[in-house]
This record gives structure tokens, C-alpha cells and sequence, in this order.
């Protein structure tokens, strides 16, 4: 078996059967198909590397069979791989990625010319309507020629996708290899939130105390930033709305920020979603702001708390969306926290909600039990990404 084999599947299933022909073009961009290989590979895709001649300069075909377990085209023979791959066959790929595309390429598909390796593939793609995504990599001033412009709008209107380049350091670079592979997942994975306007409100509330302190929690953002990801792999309009956290957000999908609970309040007026899931850590408590700081020379300092206002209450209220709401405990029974949780849902009206107990929560893994009101009630202990992805199996059911 060859090595790359090893690696089919360890992240997640979602592309499990999927075989993607990888275009590579004479951008320096090229040296990062390797990772992108094989970070595909490990959502289950089979890839099958096509170098053009200038690509073959940058980085060698023994490099991408290794990375990919199979050998890269490297000229158009005999053997007509872009009809065996991309023409109108039963076993035809399911998608043509071109990462990097140079501006020349670019053209070269806007006008139907096919005399490179990649040129030809995309062009047996495009006339059997399999799926394109191209990922542009240049020098800025190529990527802002008006011609390329306009070739790059002209490809869009027939159905071909862009995932859009980094602008910096006076490049259009390829974006992160983790944007591209939920773009890649998005586009041919299972689709079963297409259209869903989504929106994820995750991480935790400041209450502030002074204009130095406040009162907040541990709850580090991850298990909304997976939810989000996720719902948007799967075809959603996603928007997250992320407090305080401690991981990064994905810059392909918008956010919103915020910070104390009346602030979330007010954004709440904003809601016109089809799925709300809120695994936010919002803080049951406020106190009134004091201005400037208060003096450290104290020998005890008093906060007097009173209840926040309930999110979930409000937006049940003003929405019949779907609304997912979670419920973390700490250090108790399965049947008290599966009671407690369940309490939560007849009280605020939830479809679904998704309990845990803190006390055995991990960065990466967590105990987790859906509750629906159906009394349908999945226990999960996985990868935070896994559950993110049981827990919009649920949804979807609902939908």
C-alpha cells in the first residue's frame, strides 16, 4: 500500500469516494500542492495530480505521486486521460481543481484554448459540466489586469468557481489549504443545509466590572467555530457570532463580534435565520460598570450581581427558526444532566438541545448528549468536529 493510503480518512469522511483531479500550474504557489494533497486525502479524496510543462519547473512529478499514491499527468498520449478522467464516461471525476491558476491559464479557459495539460482537462470539464473550482495565484499587478478581470467574471457566468486569493505583500497568494478544502467539501460534499441561513453564536460574555476587569468564563469558542465550519461544508449561508474566544476564527466565513450580554441582546434584533445554534457561554449574571479602575489598595471588594436577560427567551420570541440551545453542568450524574437539560428545552421552546458536562470536557473531545422533542437522544463522545457534525445531523432532520 502506498503511504499516502495511510492517510485516507484520519480527519473525516466527508469526502470519502471522491475522486478529484488536481490541475497545477506555473505559479510558485505550486511547492503548497503537497499539503493540499494530502490534507484532501485525509477527508477521504483520491486525487489524481496534471502538471502543466511550466508546473513541472516548480515542482517535480515524483513529488506529487508521492503525495497523492498516484502518478501525475504530465502530457496529453494515447491513454486521452481527460476524457478517461473529465469527458463523458461513467467513472468520471468528480471535480476539477486547478490550484494555482496563473493569470495565463485563466485566459486561456475563458477562451476555450486547450494546449497545456491543465488547459485541456478543464476544458473536457467544463463540456461535461463537471464541477470547477480554480484558485488564482500571481503577482498583483497580474491579478488586477482588466482583461484577467474580466476573464475571471466571464468564467463565473458559466458556473465556474473562485475561491479568492490572499491580497498581500503585492501577491494575490493561494488562500490557507483549509479554505480551500471546506470550499472543495462545500462544493461536492452532501449539501443537505443548501440555502440555510445559518447562524452560529458561539464563545463567551465580558461582564464588565471597571474599564479594566470584567467577569467572564472558560469557554474557548471551539465548539462554535466546528459548527459553523461545518454547516457551511454542508451548503448553509453561514454567519458566526463569536465573544470571547480562544481559537481562530475561519476568515471564509463572516463574523460578527461582540462582547457583554446587552450587546449580544441588541444584535438579536439582527435575526432572520432558518437554524440558530447557540453554544455560546453566556453569563447568567451583570453588574453595573464602574467607571475608571477601582482601587487595588482595597482589602475586600463587593460585587453586587444581578440576572442577565435570557438570549435564547428572546429570540424564541421574535423567530420559529430552528433553535438548538446548549446546556453545560458540572460534575453530575448522566440522568440529572439529561433531566436539567431537558427542563431547558419545554422551558425556552427548543428543538434541539445539547448537554454536557464541563468536568470531562477536553480542547479536543467532549461528552456530549442531543436531546430533541421527540425525547430521540444521542450520546456522543468524539472530536469536537465530530460532534459539530452529529449535531447537524439532528438539524437536518428537522429541516
Amino acid at each position: 500500500m502506498h503511504p499516502s493510503k495511510e492517510l485516507c480518512c484520519t480527519k473525516s469522511r466527508k469526502l470519502a469516494k471522491k475522486r478529484i483531479v488536481l490541475g497545477v500550474t506555473g505559479s510558485i504557489a505550486a511547492v503548497e500542492t503537497v499539503k493540499l494533497s494530502r490534507e484532501l486525502i485525509r477527508h477521504g479524496a483520491e486525487i489524481i495530480p496534471v502538471l502543466s510543462q511550466a508546473a513541472q519547473k516548480i515542482i517535480h512529478p515524483n513529488t506529487l505521486e508521492f503525495a497523492t499514491g498516484n502518478p501525475p499527468v504530465t502530457e496529453i498520449d494515447g491513454k486521452v486521460q481527460h476524457v478517461a478522467e473529465c469527458g463523458e464516461v461513467s467513472d468520471k471525476a468528480d471535480l476539477l481543481l486547478i490550484a494555482p491558476c496563473t493569470a495565463n491559464t485563466i485566459s486561456k479557459i475563458a477562451y476555450g484554448i486547450d494546449d497545456t495539460t491543465v488547459t485541456t482537462f478543464a476544458t473536457t470539464a467544463i463540456g461535461s459540466k463537471i464541477p470547477v473550482i480554480i484558485v488564482p495565484a500571481m503577482h498583483i499587478s497580474m491579478y488586477n489586469h482588466p482583461i484577467v478581470l474580466e476573464n475571471i467574471e466571464k468564467l463565473k457566468s458559466i458556473g465556474i468557481n473562485f475561491i479568492e486569493p490572499k491580497l498581500e505583500e503585492h501577491k494575490a497568494k493561494m488562500p490557507d489549504i483549509m479554505e480551500i478544502v471546506s470550499f472543495v467539501i462545500r462544493t461536492i460534499g452532501k449539501r443537505d443545509l443548501e440555502g440555510k441561513k445559518t447562524l452560529v453564536i458561539a464563545g463567551a460574555t465580558s461582564e464588565e466590572i471597571d474599564d479594566i476587569r470584567f467577569i467572564t468564563n472558560k469557554s474557548t469558542g471551539r465548539t462554535g467555530v466546528e459548527l459553523a465550519q461545518s454547516a457551511y461544508e454542508r451548503g448553509a449561508e453561514v454567519e458566526l457570532w463569536m465573544g470571547r474566544c480562544q481559537v481562530q476564527l475561519p476568515k471564509y466565513i463572516p463574523a460578527k463580534r461582540f462582547e457583554s450580554t446587552q450587546k449580544l441582546l441588541k444584535m438579536t434584533d439582527e435575526i432572520d435565520h432558518d437554524i440558530v445554534l447557540i453554544p455560546a457561554a453566556i453569563s447568567d449574571y451583570t453588574l453595573e460598570k464602574k467607571s475608571g479602575k477601582i482601587p487595588s489598595e482595597r482589602d475586600e471588594l463587593t460585587l453586587k450581581l444581578h440576572p442577565n436577560p435570557k438570549i435564547i427567551q428572546k429570540i424564541r420570541k421574535k423567530s420559529d427558526c430552528i433553535l438548538v440551545g446548549f446546556k453545560a453542568e458540572f460534575d453530575i450524574s448522566e440522568d440529572e444532566l439529561i433531566n436539567r437539560a431537558s427542563s431547558r428545552m419545554k422551558e425556552t421552546k427548543l428543538d434541539l438541545v445539547v448537554a454536557n458536562d464541563v468536568s470531562k470536557t477536553t480542547l479536543e473531545e467532549n461528552q456530549v448528549y442531543i436531546i430533541g422533542k421527540d425525547q430521540k437522544n444521542d450520546s456522543v463522545y468524539a472530536k469536537k468536529s465530530e460532534i459539530a457534525e452529529r449535531i447537524l445531523d439532528r438539524v437536518v432532520d428537522l429541516c
